[in-house]
């Protein structure tokens, strides 16, 4: 079986489960909806679904209500996903994670100064938008506190990345002390959770995501590459640094706009490639786009679980929850590997 065909063969199966897992999602909830009733509401929504029958309750529910929700945790899981399967193979480590280079930490200051400092933030900005501008200008300055002569090596990288990491996460102890008030709202934030999700929210993702996505599957080939090392890479006619340039800013923009949406959720970006390579193998041409929509599927599976409890629990507890027994199974079957 040739590539394109396994490619195109996993891709619509994990879009159909996908499609599966949002229509019984949709119905779950203190009113219950029968999946039959969503997948025809679904059907028969506009393109735009923002105008609707009010009179009809189960429609405004699941259009109005669960669906925004939905598809922002399938933005949100596809982002992560697809962020960890670049980031693994970037640092050649399957221990990495999206936000190995501080991008998670950025947008945790960003926001949480925003909920906490009695003062505007320039131009306006939001919750969203400072925590999104944070989250970039810390990748950029990683970036440029590892590159030496317009070379970026790897393991400087990772280790700028983890002492910025600790840096930030100092500031937001600091400010979690003069949170006051607003702490249950700086704690909630940075768990991780898609509450009072708008179509507002999904827009955002909506927009950044895809272009990004086409972007990093047109380099999945320079990506196998750089597995052999920069120098085979090299050899072999790849611009590795220019590759790198584009790779870790591409990542970084979608762990970004993930996390400013949503706030930090883990182990999203960690596990679904981990899982995904054991059952596609690691080719990036097909890594990539399986292990996004495997990760869209995890993240709206667990939100849903996350919300259907007595009491609405932060999705980040879940996906940490789950994550962590899965990950240290893997490693006692000796199932991490190197890349």
């Amino acid at each position: 079986m040739t590539l394109r065909t396994r490619t195109i063969g996993w891709s619509s199966a994990l879009t159909v489960a996908l499609a599966g897992v949002v229509v019984v999602s949709a119905g779950i909830g203190p009113v219950s909806i029968p999946p039959a009733t969503v997948a025809k509401i679904l059907l028969s929504a506009d393109p735009f679904p923002f105008v609707f029958d009010a009179a009809d309750t189960s429609r405004v529910i699941v259009l109005d209500v669960r669906l925004p929700r939905i598809i922002l945790a399938a933005f949100v899981g596809f982002a992560l996903a697809t962020a960890g399967v670049v980031m693994q193979g970037f640092f050649r480590n399957p221990m990495a994670d999206p936000s190995i280079v501080g991008v998670s930490s950025g947008a945790a200051v960003g926001a949480v100064a925003t909920i906490v400092l009695p003062f505007t933030f320039p131009f306006g900005l939001e919750l969203q938008g400072a925590a999104f501008v944070s989250a970039i200008l810390t990748a950029f300055g990683v970036y440029l506190i590892a590159t030496r002569d317009g070379h970026t090596p790897t393991a400087t990288l990772l280790l700028a990345g983890v002492a910025v990491q600790t840096f930030l996460g100092a500031m937001i102890s600091l400010l979690l002390i003069h949170s006051g008030q607003s702490l249950r709202r700086v704690v909630y934030w940075l768990m991780g959770h898609l509450g009072g999700t708008t179509w507002d929210d999904v827009l955002v993702i909506a927009v950044i995501l895809p272009p990004l996505f086409v972007l990093l599957l047109l380099y999945a080939r320079d990506l196998n590459v750089l597995l052999l090392g920069e120098e085979d890479a090299h050899a072999l006619g790849i611009e590795v640094e220019r590759t790198k340039r584009l790779l870790l800013a591409a990542s970084s923009v979608v762990t970004a706009a993930a996390v400013a949406v949503t706030g930090v959720i883990g182990f999203v970006g960690l596990i679904v490639p981990h899982a995904m390579r054991l059952i596609v193998g690691p080719d990036h041409r097909i890594l990539l786009p399986t292990s996004a929509l495997a990760g869209a599927s995890f993240l709206v599976a667990t939100d849903t679980l996350a919300r259907s409890g007595a009491t609405e629990i932060p999705v980040g507890i879940v996906t940490a929850a789950l994550g962590a027994p899965f990950f240290l199974y893997l490693l006692r079957s000796r199932e991490v590997t190197r890349l």
